[in-house]
């Protein structure tokens, strides 16, 4: 059977690179795909910084989707979640990583499993593979991350963290 890869959208990427982390993808995935735009995207902003960043992170794999027309499917996305979506898809993905709520909704509805960046941090603690995710979290909204505050509490609940 071929590889169920994990496929990300550009925000979980660049939240984890914010706070140095992109290694967690590595650490709880082993490989994530990213479709072409998702690449473009994070290239946009800061793109020395996010080449070489990806250049050390041989983990990520941009991956070609096999009909580009597939992520026409999903056109009340942008066109990053719009191709993440359709890789998953195409790929029988066993995740997807996908911060903007409209786009797991989606997700869910064409029955792919999807994430945001806080279920990975909150799968990261559970590994044991960071100790705890309240000052991530912090972190990541000091990075300019919005995260609503019942998804903070919620997070912080889960892990065993709440005041």
């Amino acid at each position: 059977m071929p590889i169920q890869p994990v496929v990300s959208n550009n925000s979980p990427l660049v939240g984890l690179l914010g706070i140095n982390l992109l290694s967690l993808l590595r650490d709880l995935y082993t490989e994530v795909w990213i479709p072409r735009k998702v690449e473009k995207e994070f290239l946009r902003k800061d793109p020395i910084v996010r080449r070489e960043a990806l250049e050390n992170a041989p983990w990520i794999k941009t991956v070609d989707l096999t009909d580009p027309r597939t992520a026409a499917v999903h056109a009340e996305l942008d066109e990053g979640e719009a191709e993440a979506l359709a890789l998953a898809n195409e790929h029988d993905a066993r995740l997807v990583l996908l911060d903007e709520k409209k786009g797991r909704q989606k997700a869910k509805q064409i029955g792919l499993t999807a994430m945001g960046i806080v279920g990975v941090l909150q799968e990261a603690k559970e590994e044991g593979l960071i100790d705890a995710i309240k000052p991530l979290l912090i972190r990541l909204q000091d990075n300019g991350i919005h995260l609503s505050e019942s998804l903070i509490n919620n997070a912080l609940q889960d892990a065993g963290e709440a005041d």
